[in-house]
């Protein structure tokens, strides 16, 4: 699936070193990209919506 249109944005959580750093790009309607930005050509991974939100929340959950 291609992500024509999309607007990406660098993760809040991409290291500042610019070491590990992702790209969001969440302006789509039924899908939101996830790309590695050292790569912005290579390929990028499509989630439903509500999955990504799921996978938001839980990532910032507190460890124990």
């Amino acid at each position: 699936m291609h992500v024509i249109g999309a607007k990406w944005r660098k993760s809040t959580r991409s290291g500042v070193s610019g070491g590990d750093c992702v790209e969001v790009a969440d302006n789509l309607p039924e899908v939101v990209g996830v790309r590695d930005c050292k790569d912005p050509s290579g390929p990028a991974l499509v989630f439903a919506p509500a999955a990504w939100r799921a996978f938001v929340a839980t990532t910032r959950r507190p460890t124990a």
